[in-house]
């Protein structure tokens, strides 16, 4: 259980681990890699936008001299580029402790991307998807490793919809977006039973950060309310990003972490377990959409 005033300053030193974070250059990502550098990690940067990219790891740099930061291109919405990523990491890099699945967006408008999957299902769920698969080799050989894949509580009022998965017939940004964290969570409890089953020491998290004043939120203005009312309902305050960041860190480096935990805020933004629905923990449901994961990707693994 985490302690319930934990904070960033209690991360134990991370000389020598190595940590990837997609959505590295703003928002919460960007508070991840700024905290895992601070305590001594080597941290990878995916971003989109290099550019971006690059300002946020000068950015690190200035506060943290001797912080250890990689930048490299990644677009989730392209499964060619996840493909190139990932070779590139495994290529450059002897071991991979963390794996954070960071990144992700919705959007008022349905849009594609370029494998043809509806965006913020395609983006939040199959490109990490992908990328866990396709990094999977290098996780499984660094010893207690951890994949921490963002939900969100998002999720509460969510289903996944099998006959509509792409949103084609109708699309609605709240619904979409749900669904895409009701997957990411699916997805990290059935990565975390599989790696059970096989014997793996190996852990599989997923966290929410409440309701965070990152670029995806500020960019819809009165627009997002509803969202702002689902993953904040006792309170419509905005925490900043170095405090929503603190369920994933807590994740990625607390010993005491359990493999299967959804972690989120208490009311200070401090980390505890938190209530997931039934239907989150639906492993018949969370093999079906494994198994459609990888039909859609191409990918098969565990």
């Amino acid at each position: 259980m985490p302690h319930r005033r934990w904070t960033a300053a209690d991360i134990p030193p991370q000389t020598g681990k190595t940590f990837l974070v997609t959505g590295a250059n703003n928002g919460l990502g960007f508070a991840s890699c700024h905290a895992l550098a601070a305590s001594g990690g080597r941290v990878v940067m995916a971003c989109r936008s290099l550019e971006r990219g690059e300002a946020a790891r000068q950015a690190i740099l200035r506060e943290i001299p001797d912080a250890d930061l990689h930048l490299l291109h990644l677009d989730l919405a392209d499964l060619g580029s996840v493909r190139a990523f990932s070779e590139t990491v495994q290529q450059e890099f002897d071991r991979l402790d963390v794996l954070m699945n960071n990144a992700g967006l919705n959007t008022v408008r349905r849009y594609e991307t370029v494998d043809g999957f509806e965006q913020t299902f395609g983006i939040n769920h199959l490109g990490h998807f992908a990328l866990t698969a396709q990094l999977f080799p290098l996780l499984e050989q660094t010893a207690h490793s951890r994949v921490v894949t963002l939900s969100s509580s998002a999720h509460l009022n969510a289903t996944i919809n099998f006959d509509d998965l792409m949103s084609e017939r109708s699309y609605r940004m709240m619904r979409a977006y749900g669904q895409s964290k009701l997957a990411n969570l699916l997805f990290a409890r059935d990565l975390q039973r599989r790696l059970e089953a096989e014997g793996r020491s190996m852990l599989s998290l997923a966290v929410h950060p409440g309701f965070v004043a990152t670029h995806m939120v500020t960019r819809f203005g009165d627009n997002f309310l509803p969202l702002r009312i689902v993953l904040s309902p006792a309170s419509l305050l905005i925490a900043a990003p170095d405090e929503g960041a603190l369920p994933q860190l807590y994740a990625a480096t607390a010993k005491d972490v359990m493999g299967g935990a959804y972690l989120v805020p208490n009311p200070n933004g401090h980390p505890r377990l938190g209530y997931s629905t039934p239907l989150s923990q639906d492993m018949v449901i969370a093999q079906r959409l494994w198994e459609i994961s990888e039909e859609l990707t191409g990918i098969a693994w565990l």
